[in-house]
C-alpha cells in the first residue's frame, strides 16, 4: 500500500561503528504520538512492578500466618494428655448410678408432661444407716433397682399433674348449683379454664374405658389406670381416642368444649378410686 508523501516521515539511523546510515519510513502520526506511547509503556511497567511487590508482600504475610498457626497447633498438641487405657467397670457403683440416672430421666419425662418438677439426679445413694452397712454392694444395688422400678411404674400409671395447664374455675366438693343458685350440689371433680379446641391430655398411662356421650358430662373420656384408679375428662368438644385404646401420660385425648350440663367452655376433670370420686388436687403435686 502506498502512502501520500505528507503522511510519511523518514527517520535516519546512524551506525557510528560502521559509519553508515539507514533510513526508516514511518507514519507521521506515530511520531507525533511517540510521547503517548512512551507514557503508556511506562505506566504498564510501573503497574507490573507494583503488582510484583504486592504479591511478594502478600506471600510473606501468609507465610508468617502459616508459621504462627503451626506454632499454635504444636502447642495444643503438647497440651493433649496421652490416651489412657480403658478401665473395665463391671458391677461398679458408677455403673449403677448411671442406670439410676436413666430411670430418673424417664420418670422426669412423665412428670414434665404433666407440668410437674422432676426428681434431682444429685446426691444419689443410701442413707448410711447400720442395716445398710451390712449389705453387700450387689444387695444394695438390687434393692435400689427394685425400688426405682416400683417408683417408675407408680409414676407412669398413677394420675399426676394437670390435664391442661391453666387456672381452676371450680374446685372439688359442695358448691352452689350453677343452674340454680338457691341449691347446692356436690362437684365430684375440678374445672380448668380453657377455650374451645384447647388440648386435653391424660395424666397417666392407662386404657380408655369409654369415649362418647356420658349424660351430664357431655362428650367424655374415661381412662382406667393402675390400682383401680380412673380419670374422667368431661364436656369435651371433640374426642380423639377410642374405647380399648392404650394411652400414655401427656397424650391428647380430646379438646376442651362445653357439651352436656355446662354453663361455659371448660375442662371437667375427675379422679375416681375404687369407683368413688376423690379430690384431684391431691394428685396435682408430689408434695400434697
Amino acid at each position: 500500500m502506498k502512502f501520500k508523501p505528507s503522511e510519511i516521515s523518514t527517520v535516519i539511523i546512524v551506525d557510528k561503528k560502521r559509519g553508515g546510515t539507514k533510513t526508516l519510513q514511518v507514519k507521521t502520526k506515530h511520531i507525533s504520538r511517540l510521547k503517548h506511547y512512551g507514557a503508556g509503556i511506562l505506566a504498564v511497567i510501573i503497574a507490573l512492578t507494583g503488582t510484583i511487590f504486592y504479591l511478594r508482600s502478600e506471600n510473606k504475610q501468609q507465610e508468617q500466618e502459616k508459621q504462627q498457626l503451626m506454632a499454635q497447633v504444636t502447642k495444643l498438641k503438647g497440651q493433649i494428655p496421652p490416651p489412657v487405657a480403658p478401665v473395665k467397670q463391671t458391677n461398679t457403683a458408677q455403673t449403677y448410678i448411671q442406670a439410676i440416672e436413666v430411670k430418673l430421666q424417664t420418670i422426669n419425662s412423665y412428670l414434665k408432661k404433666r407440668g410437674l418438677k422432676g426428681f434431682s439426679t444429685k446426691d444419689i445413694g443410701g442413707n448410711g444407716n447400720a442395716e445398710e452397712s451390712k449389705l453387700t454392694d450387689n444387695e444394695k444395688y438390687s434393692l435400689y433397682d427394685e425400688y426405682l422400678d416400683r417408683l417408675l411404674h407408680a409414676v407412669a400409671f398413677t394420675p399426676m399433674g394437670y390435664p391442661r395447664i391453666s387456672s381452676l374455675t371450680s374446685i372439688f366438693g359442695y358448691r352452689s348449683d350453677p343452674f340454680d343458685s338457691d341449691h347446692a350440689e356436690f362437684h365430684p371433680g375440678i374445672d380448668f379454664k380453657g377455650e374451645k379446641g384447647d388440648e386435653a391430655k391424660c395424666t397417666a398411662n392407662g386404657r380408655v374405658e369409654s369415649a362418647g356421650w356420658y349424660g351430664g358430662y357431655g362428650n367424655c373420656v374415661r381412662i382406667m389406670h393402675a390400682n383401680n384408679i380412673e380419670t374422667l375428662y368431661g364436656h369435651l368438644s371433640r374426642i380423639t381416642v377410642k374405647v380399648g385404646q392404650e394411652v400414655t401420660a401427656g397424650q391428647k385425648i380430646g379438646e376442651v368444649g362445653s357439651t352436656g350440663r355446662s354453663t361455659g367452655t371448660h375442662l371437667h376433670y375427675e379422679i375416681r378410686k375404687n369407683g368413688k370420686p376423690v379430690n384431684p388436687v391431691s394428685y396435682l403435686s408430689l408434695n400434697n
